[in-house]
């Protein structure tokens, strides 16, 4: 009767203690809260391992009814509390701080050690055995903690307005799961007998129960008890495991950095893959090229975080103008692509779209803002990528050497307005 006792008391102090330091996040920053959750994770891994008391139904060990239940259950409340992208911090530092541990102890054990006075040694296969345990009780962790909050979510489409069995629940199942996993690798490393199973699934139900309500009370009481909608599944999910900076950075890479735009690399490998296509499909492919006419003097004159500023908005004319179906590309300094699956004429149509939408962006700012274009499209004299750029780059020149603020397409049209000798102007 007297360990039961004790355990809830463990169990009321460290929620009391942690749910202060929690409560005063604001404060003291949530770095503390999280900084204690870890400094336990080293003690219950220990107490799981080593220190077990008699409760009338088995072996119970306070590291994993008490500290482990409780800490999940921190985990749920900072999840609720907070956000996914906040709770998958300790998770992540747990299971990559004690991979680190187990790396400096293989280390360590290369040393020559020497004996203290008092003829001491370490016990490094005491080290050894914890650290795999807690290696392998952190990769639980990360499972139970993503399950958890999952759970939680899942379950809030059908008891949004019963906290307690919702939080109870999901606690349950998890600390289940986990009873499971961990008792596995206790057995084959400490040698834990089967009462240890069963001992501390009860011990963790009976956690469960008691910290569920707990933690209704300070959701309630304490803190702002409004219960958010669920979310959705899959982007909590790929929140807690990253995924979704993986995706931004898959959407980031082959990109410019200033506009967003695909970059010169890009237009070379996806404008191969288009010529190529299009010479297979027999569908019209056309190139335009976009120059920001007098840039050079925008430069000089306002400075460069104003030309910063003027390609981002020219960059943002070109994608609303062009749509998503049409890929638009920074290829220099001042300098865009178009690759468009349109026959000349609907291409350089394009261009004049793209013309009169920059000068009307334009139309406030210190300064008048015009683009010139040079628009080829594939066919015979030119079939491939080298070629239709080489076309689209001389109309361009054209383009500028003739005024400016106007898009040159095949010969034959206002291209032949101008002849003579190309020259190539800011």
């Amino acid at each position: 009767m007297l360990n039961g006792f004790l355990l809830l008391a463990e169990a009321v102090l460290y929620f009391g203690v942690m749910v202060t330091l929690f409560r005063f996040r604001a404060r003291i920053g949530l770095g503390v809260f999280v900084c204690a959750l870890g400094v336990m994770h080293f003690l219950e891994t220990y107490l799981a391992s080593v220190f077990y008391v008699a409760l009338p139904f088995g072996m119970v060990s306070p590291g994993s009814a008490v500290l482990f239940s409780g800490k999940l259950v921190m985990l749920l409340l900072l999840y609720i509390k907070e956000d996914a992208a906040t709770v998958r911090q300790p998770i992540y530092g747990l299971l990559l701080g004690n991979a680190l541990m187990i790396g400096l102890v293989l280390i360590l054990r290369l040393h020559s050690i020497s004996p203290l006075p008092d003829g001491k040694l370490p016990d490094i296969g005491f080290i050894d055995q914890m650290g795999w345990l807690m290696v392998w009780g952190t990769s639980l962790l990360f499972i139970d903690a993503i399950l958890i909050i999952l759970l939680y979510e899942k379950l809030g489409r059908y008891l949004r307005a019963r906290p307690f069995a919702r939080i109870l629940v999901s606690v349950a199942c998890v600390l289940t799961f986990d009873q499971a996993g961990f008792f596995t690798a206790l057995h084959f490393v400490a040698g834990a007998p089967i009462e240890v199973f069963f001992g501390g699934w009860f011990a963790k139900m009976a956690a469960a129960l008691a910290y569920s309500g707990m933690l209704v009370a300070y959701l309630r009481w304490v803190e702002d008890h409004d219960i958010a909608l669920p979310r959705g599944l899959s982007d909590i999910f790929d929140t807690l495991t990253y995924r979704e900076r993986y995706e931004a950075l898959v959407k980031h890479v082959g990109r410019d950095g200033l506009t967003g735009l695909l970059h010169r690399g890009s237009f070379e490998t996806d404008g191969q893959t288009a010529v190529a296509r299009s010479r297979s499909t027999l569908k019209p492919l056309s190139l335009l090229i976009v120059d920001v006419d007098h840039f050079k003097s925008i430069n000089d004159r306002f400075g460069h975080a104003e030309g910063d500023k003027v390609l981002k908005s020219i960059a943002t004319v070109l994608t609303e103008v062009a749509g998503a179906e049409q890929k638009v590309f920074r290829i220099g300094g001042e300098e865009f692509a178009i690759l468009t699956e349109q026959p000349q004429a609907v291409a350089r149509l394009l261009g004049e779209s793209i013309r009169h939408a920059v000068k009307a962006s334009a139309s406030t700012s210190r300064f008048e803002l015009t683009v010139s274009v040079g628009v080829c499209t594939l066919g015979e004299a030119s079939n491939s990528l080298a070629d239709i750029f080489a076309l689209a780059d001389e109309r361009l020149y054209k383009a500028k050497s003739a005024g400016r603020d106007r898009v040159i397409g095949e010969l034959g049209d206002d291209e032949a307005e101008n002849p003579g000798i190309w020259t190539r102007s800011a």
